[in-house]
């Protein structure tokens, strides 16, 4: 299959940085030949960086739009707080509100998430319906907030959610003390990535988290080149602490989020922009199940499925694209109607 991506470093793409809320946020900025029809912000997940939309951006681009990823907080080229508490879901928000701001003018954007960045998306959705035309979310379903609070290990026992039961393992300290040089931290990407041992051994499961002990005997993933690895590796490398202290802390604000949260089940909530959720059918950590109460929140949510595991947007980019640009025609109809009512 040929698909246009971008390359690490590549020309057709900027790499810029701005000042937000005392942060400094890097972001890869493609911008069509034309007018822009609308700005597109795209959120990575972990473990991921801006590049994870190699596929995505190029593509987005040539129909017009003017797109924009940043690496989230603590990964990549963007600041590295300590404090959890800087990368609970309101704060981040507020902080691509303010991205939003530099890059459009005032004007509304289209969200777009993968994985953790899908969580993202939903939220500034709620927080800032105002700032939104349309969301898309890959592999990460809604999940409203909730009235009372229950710690990971009790929602992740039994049921549906144990599926997210690797999430313990990332919020402790072992994987960021086991994970503190390029070697082990290319390691743990191949593990994440869905790479296999040659006896088909696997480095991470979603209910047990990352094998740490299985991660040496991994091979590169075939989602990734050795060029593109090299890259990631060299961009996580960049925090002076710790390779995953950043990207590990997102797993840690679960308290934070609780709080902020409680302030939106005030009214009900309800998603007025249209929406899309991509399921992938493969993917162990974000099961269908956990999508079948989704609808109720929504006014406008089309589905759609890819025949691929987490990394969908890698794996199937030529699906995921078709499906994202044909959902983008409706955005943009919806809005110009909108306009000129």
């Amino acid at each position: 299959m040929n698909i246009d991506k971008l390359e690490p470093d590549d020309p057709r793409v900027s790499r810029e940085t701005t000042l937000i809320r005392n942060r400094t946020y890097s972001y890869i900025l493609s911008t069509p030949e034309t007018e822009p029809i609308a700005t597109i912000l795209l959120l990575h997940g972990f473990p991921d960086l801006a590049f994870g939309w190699r596929y995505q951006i190029p593509f987005l681009t040539d129909l017009g739009y003017q797109v924009v990823a940043p690496d989230m907080l603590g990964f990549g080229r963007t600041t590295v707080p300590d404090q959890p508490g800087c990368y609970a879901l309101r704060a981040v928000s507020e902080d691509m509100r303010e991205l939003a701001k530099v890059v459009t003018e005032d004007q509304k954007i289209i969200l777009g998430g993968h994985g953790m960045g899908g969580n993202v998306a939903w939220r500034v959705a709620l927080w800032c319906p105002e700032l939104v035309q349309g969301v898309f979310s890959i592999s990460s379903p809604f999940l409203p907030p909730s009235k009372a609070f229950r710690t990971l290990d009790d929602v992740t026992k039994v049921g549906e959610l144990r599926c997210l039961r690797y999430q313990l393992k990332l919020k402790d300290p072992e994987v960021e003390e086991e994970i503190q040089d390029e070697g082990k931290t290319r390691q743990f990407l191949n593990a994440m990535y869905g790479r296999l041992g040659p006896h088909n051994e696997v480095g991470f499961t979603a209910g047990d988290g990352v094998l740490l002990d299985r991660l040496p005997v991994l091979n590169i993933s075939h989602l990734v080149s050795n060029k593109e690895l090299d890259h990631y590796v060299a961009e996580y490398a960049r925090c002076a602490h710790s390779s995953l202290r950043g990207p590990l802390n997102w797993y840690r604000t679960r308290t934070h989020n609780y709080l902020d949260e409680l302030r939106l089940l005030r009214h009900p909530i309800k998603f007025s922009m249209p929406t899309l959720f991509l399921s992938a059918t493969k993917d162990d950590i974000n099961l269908p199940t956990l999508t079948k109460q989704m609808d109720q929140y929504f006014d406008d949510l089309d589905h759609g499925e890819v025949q691929a595991g987490h990394w969908a947007h890698w794996e199937s980019p030529l699906e995921v694209n078709q499906q994202i640009a044909q959902w983008l025609e409706k955005v943009v109809e919806y809005n110009d109607v909108e306009r000129d009512s």
